[in-house]
């Protein structure tokens, strides 16, 4: 008997349909002998509703109670899916965040849990329920309802199989599993039997929208196999799982893009230590999460300081690093949100030499100028101009040997 933890998203459940359907799967798995938890988001759309009620009110809601609004949707869904697993002979418990002791941080809309309680799951599953948990949520020292941010239910799921020591984490989702890129854009883009934790963290914080970047930091640290596979079929997904000696031998595994991007340039900033700091402080005290950062060389004791900050985040950017700029005498602040970032992944990286040449000079035959360069030990991301996203990521695709013909396995 396994201890399944499974995470459904909110197309697996947008409907009364839909979440029959995934009631029927998760009772014909518990019927092989497995003990089983369900992690599932709100209806398709839900949450967006909620969000656009809250603004239709004002401006700037109130983030503490902006939580508790967005967070009924999956008490929607997991009360839905309790009615049709019983209705279909089988128990089953939904629970929420508070009430199975999911503490997060106070962070209000990008809370990070903090540590989870096992034990009212536990006695579930010795009672022979199915246990459907409300993914995306928790709960503070305060009491008050948190929500984890986008994609947050894969970050439940996972945690809760952390916390329970459960044999496999299976996310279900419209896609089925983890491809080389974005099959959208790159119709020979194939899906990969299995990814290592790192290239998956890469691939996730640089705009893979497969798993939520915290998902995959939990399955890294305490070693959970993920199964990301559709909802759709039964067919084998691709299993995230701890690096192999094989991977080490294909250098660039996938190629990941984020349109989600804008820069934000400092010009004639006076160079003298401290600056930086007093130039992020307040972006970071403001939950805003800096990517790529690149200085110039200082001329007359002047430099210009350049980074990236997500697009939903950038006027609120602009409007701090403009006070700040006053404040230390910089000279003006540009913004640009029509850039995009590409990027190679791949732990092969570590042992073949010329990736990043390659890259380089695949992106110059095209005509692609590179504004921005960051690289780590897995990974090459270059910032260029938005409209060439597309372009950029099927030629890279093809350079590094990822290309498959359709219909080819």
């Amino acid at each position: 008997m396994a201890l399944i933890v499974q995470k459904y998203g909110g197309t697996s459940v947008g409907s009364i349909e839909k979440i029959r359907a995934v009631a029927e799967r998760v009772i014909r798995t518990a019927e092989q002998g497995n003990q089983m938890v369900v992690v599932l988001s709100a209806m398709a759309g839900q949450t967006d509703g909620l969000i656009r009620l809250a603004y239709g009110l004002t401006e700037d809601p109130d983030p503490r109670e902006l939580d508790v609004l967005m967070s009924t949707g999956e008490q929607v869904s997991v009360a839905l899916f309790a009615i049709a697993a019983k209705s279909m002979g089988r128990d089953a418990r939904s629970l929420l965040g508070f009430q199975v002791g999911i503490h997060t941080d106070h962070l209000f809309g990008k809370a990070r849990i903090h540590d989870i309680e096992t034990g009212r799951i536990i006695r579930n599953l010795e009672q022979g329920r199915i246990v459907t948990v409300a993914g995306f949520q928790g709960i503070n020292d305060h009491g008050d309802i948190t929500t984890l941010g986008r994609g947050g239910s894969d970050t439940t799921a996972v945690a809760l199989a952390a916390a329970l020591t459960a044999d496999v984490c299976e996310i279900y989702t419209d896609v089925d599993g983890v491809y080389t890129t974005d099959p959208h854009i790159c119709p020979k883009a194939r899906k990969m039997d299995s990814i290592a934790y790192d290239e998956m963290l890469e691939m996730a914080s640089l705009g893979a929208k497969v798993l939520e970047i915290r998902s995959v930091e939990f399955a890294k640290k305490f070693d959970v196999p993920i199964h990301v596979r559709s909802t759709f079929t039964n067919e084998r997904g691709t299993m995230v799982v701890a690096e192999t000696k094989d991977m080490e031998k294909v250098a660039v595994s996938g190629v990941a893009y984020n349109k989600n991007e804008a820069r934000v340039t400092i010009h004639k900033v006076p160079d003298r230590p401290g600056i930086a700091s007093l130039i992020f402080d307040p972006v970071f005290r403001a939950g805003i999460v800096v990517d790529m950062i690149v200085q110039n060389t200082s001329q007359d004791g002047l430099t210009d300081l350049t980074f990236t900050v997500p697009k939903t985040d950038f006027y609120k950017t602009m409007k701090i690093v403009s006070d700040v700029a006053a404040n230390i005498g910089a000279e003006r602040v540009l913004g640009d949100e029509d850039i995009a970032k590409v990027s190679i992944i791949g732990v092969g990286m570590r042992t073949h030499a010329g990736v990043a040449k390659k890259m380089f000079e695949t992106l110059a035959k095209e005509n692609i100028n590179i504004m921005m360069i960051s690289t780590s030990e897995i990974k090459i991301s270059c910032v260029i101009e938005e409209k060439y996203t597309e372009l950029a990521v099927r030629v890279l695709h093809s350079a590094f040997g990822l290309d498959v013909d359709k219909g080819e396995s």
